[in-house]
């Protein structure tokens, strides 16, 4: 399983927020560049860095295989067509979650 994770360390996950504030974040599989992938990714990308100023890691993750990366967006995409969570929801969600997992959104 693909995994992104925040701090130096994996000691890190579990120090108060504080300390983990002074840790950049640190994927132990590097992501694609963003300007060589191909066109439907990269509409993607482009879309991401309009609302969030940039590609998201774990997007870049996917983009190493592009069908896992259509599967991920397929299953983003059901999510947001079943109208079972109000899209203003999963980003407090997906938020929460990173909080969780100790990184910072």
């Amino acid at each position: 399983m693909f995994s992104l994770w925040c701090g130096a360390e994996s000691g890190d996950l579990g120090q108060n927020d504080a300390s983990r504030r002074k840790v950049a974040v640190v994927a132990r599989i590097p992501g694609v560049d963003p300007n060589g992938v191909e066109r439907p990714i990269a509409a993607v990308f482009e879309a991401q860095t309009s609302a969030w100023g940039g590609p998201l890691l774990n997007h870049l993750l996917y983009a190493r295989r592009p069908p896992i990366f259509r599967g991920a967006r397929a299953m983003w995409t059901g999510i947001g067509s079943s109208g079972l969570i109000d899209e203003r929801l999963q980003a407090l969600v997906n938020r929460r979650v990173a909080s969780h997992n100790g990184c910072e959104f």
